[in-house]
């Protein structure tokens, strides 16, 4: 019994203020301490105190006061990715005890054109695998700051390299110019790139994460129209393969998401001109969160889908596309 109480008082002298922490995970979360103690209802002066006694405790800094906001030390940073962690599942024990739902639900974000053309058949395989499983899907043009959104994990398009998350690597992409098997028959095959910008092209909204332009493939690949035929524009990407497959003129085609179309003949290339990414896309597991057996089987699943594969998931062995903003 003594023992169990000498071990009680080693763990209370190490971690002297549990307020403390959970304070500070706020104000490193937010980069506020006003909004801090509006989320945690106390006042600014109670959070900036419980910050300076962690940090007197520790005899480190954990934070940058800067003019108009924070920026978290390297101290700050760690001792932030082990308190939200920690956090979170504790959250995650009280939410399901309080409900009294044992079943698992996994929160998802990707882009509308990722849920489209990959994501939401390897959720369906992913839910036949586990009938129990719960999955919630919030899709949008712009990938948001994981530290203001609730997911479990988000896929995104980039370098692999972002300061709210882990990431793993699904696969590297590359784009070619594409149109239906009809619209070929009834124009013809462009024979350079040239005749090619005489086309009938169909466009869509570039997003804020290097979604590539007409203008911007032509240019990467050398060369340099003076000005471009586009009979339609979509805000969507679905939207813009669609009309492809439809026969309305020619769309930028992002292989590995519409793999699909490209074997089965819906799409053909219409030249062998190719535009390989340095980017590539990852899903990303908030900091905070960990990388669950389901989440990495859902990774599996995307990986697969899209006909590569990788040995691991560890992050710091998963390789990463050089970093390459194609805006």
């Amino acid at each position: 019994m003594k023992a169990a109480t000498d071990g009680a008082k080693g763990y209370r002298r190490l971690i002297p203020s549990l307020t403390a922490l959970v304070e500070f995970e706020a104000v490193a979360r937010l980069r506020s301490f006003t909004n801090a103690a509006a989320e945690l209802g106390v006042t600014q002066a109670a959070v900036s105190r419980q910050i300076r006694l962690l940090e007197e405790l520790l005899n480190v800094r954990l934070l940058d006061r800067l003019h108009r906001n924070l920026a978290l030390t390297k101290e700050g940073e760690a001792l932030y990715a082990v308190v939200s962690e920690a956090m979170g599942k504790i959250a995650g024990v009280f939410d399901r005890l309080s409900t009294g739902i044992d079943d698992e639900e996994l929160v998802l974000g990707s882009t509308a054109a990722f849920s489209h053309f990959r994501l939401m058949s390897s959720v369906g395989v992913l839910k036949r695998l586990h009938p129990n499983l719960r999955v919630r899907l919030t899709t949008t043009m712009f990938t948001a700051d994981l530290r203001h959104n609730e997911v479990d994990a988000l896929v995104r398009f980039g370098n692999g390299t972002w300061s709210d998350g882990t990431s793993y690597l699904l696969f590297e992409e590359q784009v070619c110019a594409v149109c239906s098997p009809r619209w070929l028959e009834e124009n013809g095959t462009p024979q350079t790139l040239e005749e090619l910008t005489a086309c009938s092209l169909i466009a869509d909204d570039p997003t804020s994460e290097g979604w590539l332009t007409w203008e911007q493939w032509f240019k990467s690949l050398g060369a340099r129209p003076s000005k471009l035929k586009y009979g339609l524009r979509t805000c969507l990407y679905p939207d813009a393969i669609q009309a492809a497959r439809d026969g309305q003129g020619v769309v930028l085609g992002w292989a590995r998401l519409i793999n699909e179309h490209l074997e089965s003949g819906e799409l053909v290339r219409v030249t062998n001109a190719s535009l390989a990414l340095s980017d590539a896309y990852y899903v990303v597991v908030p900091h905070g969160k960990s990388i669950t057996p389901t989440i990495q089987a859902l990774i599996e699943l995307l990986r697969r889908a899209a006909g590569v594969a990788y040995p691991t998931l560890d992050p710091a062995d998963v390789p990463r596309a050089e970093n390459h903003n194609l805006k």
